[in-house]
């Protein structure tokens, strides 16, 4: 666990949306929330890593600015005022976007990402970039686990669930293929939303596969909703996608009928301890009044386990073709010794696939 001392912040997510309120009486102000945030940055981040840049003047300047449209009751969005943390992968005008690689060190285009854009035309705080693992891939970074320092926050979005874990910010954009949103912040006991495949932009984000969307990690669920549809909103979804849609507020929650529990290709490998909790959760839901079938009580799921067998191998195929270029330049164009050893073999089994296979494995997920 992290040294905790008496005089320090303490450890614990922290949420914006349980503010509003405070906001609105002037018992509390955006400045006010955005200064107890930079407190834990400064006094946590050395041993958690979390922040690769900050922008602590702008972040400022700007919850004055809310602040006064707090006062005056002329917010520009529900995230008024809200400090948040970018994955370090998409473009901050103000900011360095190293994407996690020795090579991009320092690299600012200065010009913001899609969802950077929205989120300041919401009134939302750009405080920081959040440390991403090399390209958002495999490759670890130093980014530490908030809860226990000697255990992995979870990547590819490992600063983003960090941030929000220790409460150094409410909310932090990640970014997904596999499991970079939804993995980390679960590490971090952080909620983790990835929306529907296309549905927030990625115009200046350099996770732009196939199978990659932007994702969320917020200290409620609340949050995580809020600010998805506040960029959803004013950017909406990838260029040929409608976007995400909904209620701008997070709407009333409701009683499922019926959950399906599946057992997929990582079942094997769940401990014991990780199976006890999912069937625990599951018998809260039965005894809730909520149906809940298996492959042995449904031959939907049954179908639907079948169907997804083998889903990460033809997932990795499809992305070491996707990720041919730019690794192909990077290694020929610029420093192939600031690329790890990762990222290297990701390059050598890309170019070795060809256009036929690729199309085949396309063809295969459709099935899927």
């Amino acid at each position: 666990m992290p040294n905790l001392d008496a005089d320090a912040p303490s450890l614990r997510v922290r949420s914006f949306a349980g503010n509003v309120q405070a906001f609105r009486e002037g018992t509390d102000t955006p400045r006010a929330f955005l200064e107890r945030c930079i407190e834990v940055i400064e006094a946590r981040d050395s041993e958690i890593g979390a922040f690769v840049a900050t922008n602590f003047e702008r972040a400022r300047a700007d919850a004055d600015a809310s602040t006064e449209r707090w006062k005056t009751g002329q917010t520009l969005s529900l995230i008024d005022g809200m400090p948040i943390g970018i994955k370090d992968v998409f473009e901050t005008a103000d900011m360095p976007t190293g994407q996690g690689s020795p090579l991009f060190e320092g690299w600012c285009g200065g010009i913001d990402s899609a969802a950077v854009a929205a989120l300041r035309e919401a009134g939302a705080l750009i405080i920081g970039k959040t440390l991403t693992t090399e390209f958002a891939a495999t490759e670890p970074g130093t980014t530490r686990n908030p809860w226990d320092l000697d255990r992995t926050p979870g990547g590819s979005s490992s600063g983003s669930a960090a941030s929000v874990g220790s409460g150094m910010v409410p909310v932090a954009l990640g970014s997904q293929v596999v499991g970079s949103t939804l993995r980390p912040a679960s590490y971090c006991g952080c909620f983790g939303f990835k929306p529907s495949e296309g549905g927030i932009n990625r115009g200046g984000c350099f996770d732009v596969f196939s199978q990659s969307c932007v994702g969320f990690i917020a200290a409620s669920l609340e949050e995580v909703w809020t600010v998805a549809r506040a960029i959803s909103s004013r950017a909406g979804g990838d260029p040929g996608y409608p976007g995400l849609s909904g209620l701008v507020e997070m709407p009333p929650a409701k009683k499922p009928k019926r959950v399906a529990m599946l057992e997929t290709d990582g079942w094997v490998d769940a401990t014991e301890d990780a199976k006890k909790c999912l069937y625990e959760a599951l018998e809260r839901f039965r005894a809730d009044g909520i149906d809940v079938v298996d492959r042995t009580s449904s031959e939907d799921v049954a179908a639907a386990e079948e169907a997804l067998s083998g889903a990460l191998p033809l997932t990795f195929n499809i992305l070491m073709w996707e990720r041919r270029w730019p690794l192909n330049t990077y290694a020929r164009d610029l420093d192939p010794s600031k690329l790890s050893q990762a990222t290297m073999a990701s390059k050598a089994k890309g170019e070795k696939l060809t256009l036929e296979e690729y199309q085949g494995f396309l063809d295969e997920r459709r099935q899927v």
